[in-house]
């Protein structure tokens, strides 16, 4: 597997101990344990290249849709954060993202410490194999039994197993999902609705009594999906993600100092956002340039698979998408993509999910394809799933109470 080579101002998705990927390696380091990832990740390796302390109690955080950059050009909105930012060092503190940089495939990284092509989880739509319809992936849509689509092991499940007790508060609406089951499987949930409920929970799960039988580790792992949520609608730049990104701010402030003395917390995200420029839109449905060949398009409007109909060399529509996207896209077959690393080492099974073209959108273009995409989505001002650093890069942050 190569390194991707790709225009400057471009970053390559990487899933090594300076990546997504090697948080909860890092965390499981640092409650001693030893555990390698499909991928090669170590417990030790990843804890060392991330600087974490032993702890008996580890909090991992995933701010959805929080990069680094987003946070550090409106940190005024987050003096907590901003602060720990500051307490790190700059090549700790930033990690990078997978391709897509987007929630199924960050999550998945996240879980197993290994990559999308091991995962399985390539987008937030993508081809399922068995049956050639596109299936929804968030919502865990047409894909059948979540392990089966992902079979790798998750770090959380490994702890558990191991006699540390896993715990991830949430809305009831997540437990058993297919998207928790396939990515975070493993801890024990604990219904919480709203983030400043799901922080009460997580401390309450750090101060329960010790169970004789276990070995006294905790790890809580905590999703707050609000900032993402308020990007698409509005926008990064906008007041209510200010206002969003303040909220978590102060939860994030409080948990710190409400969880037991010694807890290491590890504030991360899955990718970040940036604006889409709607004078900069192309439709598949009705582009005559981008229409013909193209079977299915899955993905997202930053990073697209597109599958391609019985006959149709896929050289063919690389060819025509280059010529008419221009500079505004990145167009590659899938064998380029899987050589180049996009996906990490890609397993059998996950071969056939991947587009016969994969584009990455380049600046603040956007594909559509009105077919499957309502006219919300279309003019949806947030956007990530591309290569951009606004996108790839997320930060890493650490505090110990």
């Amino acid at each position: 597997m190569s390194t991707p080579e790709l225009p400057e101002g471009l970053v390559a998705p990487s899933y090594d101990t300076a990546s997504l990927a090697a948080v909860l390696p890092a965390a499981a380091g640092a409650l001693g344990h030893d555990l390698t990832t499909a991928t090669g990740l170590t417990a030790a390796g990843c804890r060392a290249a991330l600087g974490l302390p032993d702890a008996d109690r580890v909090v991992v955080v995933l701010v959805d849709g929080l990069g680094i950059r987003n946070l550090a050009e409106r940190g005024g909105h987050a003096p907590f954060l901003r602060g720990l930012l500051r307490e790190r060092d700059e090549a700790t503190a930033t990690l990078t993202s997978s391709f897509p940089s987007t929630t199924a495939a960050g999550l998945s990284i996240l879980g197993t410490g290994t990559a999308p092509g091991r995962t399985g989880m390539l987008g937030y739509t993508q081809r399922n194999p068995e049956t050639g319809k596109l299936a929804a992936v968030v919502q865990w849509r047409d894909l059948g039994d979540p392990a089966d689509v992902q079979r790798e092991p998750t770090v959380l499940e490994t702890l558990a197993a191991a006699g540390t007790r896993v715990v991830a508060p949430g809305p009831r609406k997540f437990a058993g999902s297919g998207m928790s089951q396939a990515a975070l499987r493993g801890p024990v949930h604990v219904a919480a609705e709203t983030f400043e409920q799901r922080v009460d929970a997580t401390v309450a799960a750090l101060r329960r009594p010790v169970d004789p039988a276990g070995t006294g580790q905790r790890l809580v792992y905590l999703y707050q999906g609000d900032v993402d949520k308020t990007g698409h609608g509005f926008g990064w730049d906008s007041w209510q993600w200010g206002d969003a990104l303040e909220a978590t701010d102060q939860e994030l402030r409080r948990l710190v100092r409400s969880v037991p003395r010694g807890t290491l917390v590890l504030v991360t995200a899955d990718h970040g956002q940036i604006k889409a420029d709607p004078a900069h839109q192309w439709d598949v449905a009705t582009d005559p340039a981008l229409h013909p060949g193209v079977a299915l398009v899955g993905g997202e409007p930053r990073a697209l698979h597109l599958y391609t109909e019985p006959g149709t060399d896929p050289a063919d529509v690389v060819a025509r998408w280059t010529e008419r996207l221009g500079e505004h896209a990145l167009v590659v077959p899938r064998d380029q993509a899987v050589a180049d690393g996009w996906f990490g080492p890609v397993a059998p099974h996950v071969l056939p999910a991947i587009g016969d073209v994969v584009v990455a959108m380049t600046g603040a273009a956007t594909v559509v394809d009105s077919r499957v995409h309502s006219a919300n989505a279309r003019a949806m001002p947030g956007v990530h799933g591309s290569l951009t650093p606004h996108e790839m890069l997320v930060p890493l942050l650490t505090a110990t109470s």
